[in-house]
């Protein structure tokens, strides 16, 4: 069975917008057991829409088209679906008294491009569009299906999940059953090397490797729940302490999960980071009985105003040091009563590196009971980057040293 997607939007062909649709839906139909084929993307235009639908029509038993059934001049799906397949479009009234029944209720005049919504295609059936006024569309043609669906990404979501999912679960089948494994503290060719030898020599298993910025996850998939798990057993015996959750599991929430069974709590101070990592900790639901505050301390006052780093130590050292980190983390536990105090100082770019101190010059202190433990790291990457990555580090510090694996 051949599956196609086809994302419409000219501005996804720009290096300005991602899309996500398209990841959503494959990731749906793969859980169904319903593999994607091909996955197309085109603009807005005419002649180049009509062009790849009829392309699908030829090739794929299942089509879904994301885009372009809004109520503007450049939302052509609607004619070009009509065109591919040789049929006109319908006016339907009980469409319009929906979109217009919608702004009603938002006590606000229905805008005459609207309208343009309550055109299908001939044979359609309405998919319902809870969250906005473009109504998807399910068309056989044949031994064919085109399905249209709107653009935005909760709409989309919604049309599919009430109108498509049911539909297809129908022609769900036995799948791959897949699997991830997170792991941090490992570049992506030092994690390659532990495990170079695990990568699956039969089509039974499948392993690949996705790094990102203080990260890198191995996707697994096997035929079978049993194969699977014979897989990512090896690989995580291999990694060890290097992993530390899997699919959906950040590593912020996994630190907080292990403050709370340890009864214990943290506070943080943070220079280069500007407070990511007490933005992510925060993100974490119920992370206040674990987290007790963080300090922003940028400049050289902050540090020496609320943390009660020594001036003199800043003058002689540097505000970027191992002696600030420390100064720092001891302070924030001090100040907050804390069990834990954790700190980050650095240079996340592009300019204000030295020979000496580069660009991406990072440490990272933790304090706790037993003391002060400190790291010096270099990141590589732009700013954003690297502030990603020290902050990563930072809470991997902390979840090494709760599971007494430092």
């Amino acid at each position: 069975m051949n599956i196609e997607i086809i994302a419409v939007g000219t501005e996804l062909l720009s290096t300005r917008f991602k899309d996500t649709n398209s990841l959503y839906l494959t990731e749906r139909l793969d859980e169904l057991g319903l593999p994607v084929t091909r996955r197309t993307i085109v603009g807005d235009q005419g002649p180049g829409l009509e062009a790849s639908l009829r392309q699908a029509l030829d090739f794929a038993d299942l089509t879904l088209v994301g885009g372009g059934l809004g109520p503007t001049g450049d939302d052509l799906t609607r004619e070009a679906a009509a065109s591919a397949l040789g049929r006109a479009l319908v006016f339907r009234p009980e469409i319009l008294a929906s979109i217009e029944g919608r702004f009603r209720l938002r006590g606000r005049p229905m805008p005459e491009p609207n309208r343009r919504q309550a055109w299908i295609v001939e044979g359609a059936e309405i998919l319902a569009n809870a969250e906005g006024t473009a109504p998807g569309q399910w068309i056989e043609a044949g031994n064919r299906s085109l399905v249209l669906l709107p653009g935005p990404p909760n709409e989309m979501k919604s049309v599919f999940e009430s109108g498509v999912l049911p539909r297809l679960s129908g022609w769900a089948r036995p799948g791959l059953v897949r699997t991830v494994i997170r792991s941090t503290g490992l570049t992506e060719s030092e994690l390659e090397s532990r495990i170079e030898d695990l990568y699956p020599e039969s089509e039974d298993r499948v392993l690949t490797v996705l790094a990102s910025p203080g990260r890198v996850d191995l996707h697994l998939a096997a035929v079978s729940p049993v194969l699977l798990e014979d897989l990512a057993g090896h690989l995580r015996e291999r990694l060890g302490a290097a992993v530390y959750g899997g699919d959906g599991d950040d590593l912020e929430a996994v630190v907080v999960g292990l403050l709370r069974d340890a009864g214990s709590t943290l506070a943080t101070a943070e220079s280069c980071t500007g407070g990511l990592l007490a933005h992510r900790l925060t993100n974490v639901p119920g992370s206040s009985r674990v987290f007790l505050g963080g300090y922003v301390t940028y400049g050289n006052e902050a540090k020496v105003r609320d943390l009660g780093v020594d001036p003199a130590l800043i003058e002689s050292r540097g505000a970027v040091s191992e002696e600030a980190a420390r100064a720092m983390a001891s302070g924030a536990r001090a100040r907050m009563g804390s069990d834990w105090g954790l700190a980050l100082t650095g240079i996340a770019g592009p300019g204000g590196g030295t020979s000496d101190k580069p660009v991406g010059l990072v440490y990272i202190a933790l304090a706790g009971p037993e003391g002060v433990t400190a790291e010096r790291w270099v990141f590589s990457g732009r700013r954003d980057s690297v502030k990603m990555q020290s902050s990563q580090r930072a809470l991997d510090m902390l979840r090494l040293r709760l599971r007494g694996t430092a």
